[in-house]
């Protein structure tokens, strides 16, 4: 028996039973054995074979570890916190989510010491746990009728959540026969990586961050343009997680030292299927997964974008032109793709051919003939634009015009009786014009080939929870408002409320427009080389606003609130 006590390192409340004399050591050991071997807690062992009762190991428990025990008895299971995690964890571990609040799930168990199961609950759940100490026999009796409980309450759900977890497919993703793929299809892993994916999609998320750091690992999403933490796996997890995103995205599993593009077609239903785009980086403590949704089935029509109805009616005009150029501006995720897509939409007639070269494809366009730009095989926008003007186009689309060879075919094209959409990185709409001057195109071109430019940004939207602020008139003037708009008997200014529905006060984004046709006046500015300020002022005295002016009409409007509009326009 000695053998056996240096082979065996007691812990917790094992150590503690032994310590307090209610069981010597070769009793404990081979009770500790004997658990291991059946897979069953140690606790429970003990008490089911009689070795000590279960009133004492509990009471022994509350001493040690200053909780209290609780009678089950006495507790209300809830059986949506039941089925929050699997049966197999909650047998094998003995321990019972009793009820939620909020984000926190508190959990029945007999063994408090035992840290490995509320992490991985947590794990599982996505929800904060808090241990809850009770009588060994109890839970035991109290598990079986709560699992039964569980069962029998199960419904379908909803149409809306797109089934089960488990009824979530991988359009393709790595065969059984790559050496990288193994050991990335734990149930638990899986299950993950699908909820997370899932998640996002429910949550209207636009990316997913998943983060490796020295001492924990987390998972953020971007909604509304503004990035949350949702989730802390096991660190220890990390690796795997990113492993099994790799083989659903045909990834090389075993590569780690250099950046990979991928993407996952996820089926949520028979009906809908969603696709990510998928980026890995290697960072100092692993490998930084990002991956950004990607909804083949968006359709948003111009409508419901924001535009002011002048704006729409500028961008609608310029859109059904025969020929010429037609620019979207702004930073990264300011929706660009989503304006020049909708605006696709309109024109994507059986009559009209349509061409775009997009780095990636992001949202595929039944009817519209797209490349996927990859300039490692050298395909890049230069080249799509050349080959495209052997394709007979009506329409072509460029993702972004980077350099000035694509700027020049782009404006050849536009010149040539062709309608030529793009973007460009640029604040606002004046400087866009500037901006190519500045990449060697030469002035009279531009000044011929462009009808109008778009800038915009993505504001956060006031859920219908929002409540009316005061703010003194001298801060509203500082901010930008005219002393006309204040003194109007409607003005009034929102800010962000917070209920269930929303949380923090937002829900959604609207788009904050500048749209500046090229005028007779701008295209002779161009030509002269008057700078971005000079063709601002231009636009001024023709009554276009510029970005932070349209801002604050919604702000007026109660569409945003003046936080808000300084986040997405205060250079």
């Amino acid at each position: 028996m000695a053998v056996s006590t240096a082979k065996v390192a007691l812990t917790g409340l094992a150590r503690k039973l032994v310590l307090d004399g209610l069981l010597d050591d070769d009793t404990a050991v081979r009770a500790w054995e004997s658990a291991l071997a059946e897979k069953v807690p140690f606790v429970r062992y003990c008490v089911e074979h009689k070795l000590v009762d279960a009133p004492i190991v509990a009471q022994l428990a509350a001493e040690e570890f200053g909780v209290p025990v609780v009678d089950l008895n006495a507790l209300q299971v809830d059986a949506d916190a039941v089925k929050m995690v699997q049966e197999r964890i909650i047998r094998n571990h003995q321990a019972l989510p009793i009820y939620r609040r909020g984000k926190k799930l508190f959990v029945a168990v007999a063994d408090p010491t035992n840290l490995q199961v509320l992490d991985e609950i947590r794990f599982a759940t996505s929800h904060s746990t808090e241990a809850i100490l009770v009588e060994a026999d109890k839970l035991a009796r109290v598990i079986d009728h709560a699992l039964e409980a569980a069962d029998t309450s199960m419904d379908m759900g909803d149409e809306e959540d797109f089934e089960d977890l488990e009824g979530l497919e991988v359009a393709e993703e790595a065969s059984d026969d790559d050496p990288g793929a193994m050991d990335v299809d734990d149930a638990p892993v899986v299950k993950f990586v699908n909820k997370v994916l899932l998640d996002c999609v429910k949550r209207g998320a636009s990316d997913i961050h998943i983060e490796p750091y020295e001492k924990f690992c987390r998972v953020r999403f971007r909604i509304d343009g503004v990035l949350r933490e949702v989730a802390k796996p096991p660190l220890q997890l990390a690796t795997k997680i990113t492993a099994r995103i790799k083989v659903m995205s045909r990834l090389d599993v075993s590569e780690r030292r250099v950046p990979q593009d991928g993407r996952i077609k996820l089926k949520l239903s028979k009906t809908k299927s969603i696709d990510f785009r998928v980026n890995t980086c290697p960072t100092l403590y692993g490998e930084k997964t990002v991956m950004r949704l990607l909804d083949s089935s968006m359709s948003i029509p111009l409508e419901a974008l924001g535009y002011e109805e002048f704006q729409l009616d500028i961008f609608k005009r310029n859109l059904f032109k025969p020929y010429g150029m037609f620019l979207v501006t702004g930073p990264t995720g300011s929706g660009k793709t989503v304006s020049l897509y909708s605006g696709i939409n309109l024109l994507n007639k059986v009559d009209i051919n349509i061409s775009t070269a997009e780095d990636p494809v992001e949202i595929n366009l039944p009817g519209v003939n797209q490349v996927q730009v990859d300039e490692r095989t050298g395909m890049d926008f230069s080249k799509a634009l050349k080959a495209f003007l052997r394709q007979d186009p009506d329409i072509i689309l460029v993702g972004e015009i980077r350099d000035l060879e694509t700027g020049n075919i782009a404006i050849k094209a536009a010149q040539t009786g062709h309608m030529v959409m793009s973007t460009l990185h640029t604040n606002d709409a004046p400087q866009t014009l500037t901006r190519m001057v500045d990449m060697g195109i030469k002035p009279f071109a531009i000044a011929t080939a462009v009808n109008v430019i778009t800038a915009q940004r993505l504001g956060r939207k006031l859920h219908s929870c929002k409540h009316p602020v005061d703010v003194p008139a001298e801060a509203l003037l500082k901010e930008g408002f005219t002393q006309a708009d204040i003194d109007s008997p409607d003005f009034q200014v929102y800010g962000p409320g917070g209920c269930d529905q929303c949380h923090e006060g937002y829900k959604g984004r609207v788009g904050i427009y500048q749209v500046m046709e090229i005028s007779e006046p701008m295209r002779r500015m161009v030509m002269e080389g008057k700078n971005a300020i000079d063709i601002a002022d231009q636009a001024d005295r023709e009554g276009i606003p510029d970005i932070r002016r349209s801002a604050l009409r919604k702000c007026m409007d109660g569409v945003i609130g003046i936080d808000e509009m300084n986040r997405v326009t205060q250079e």
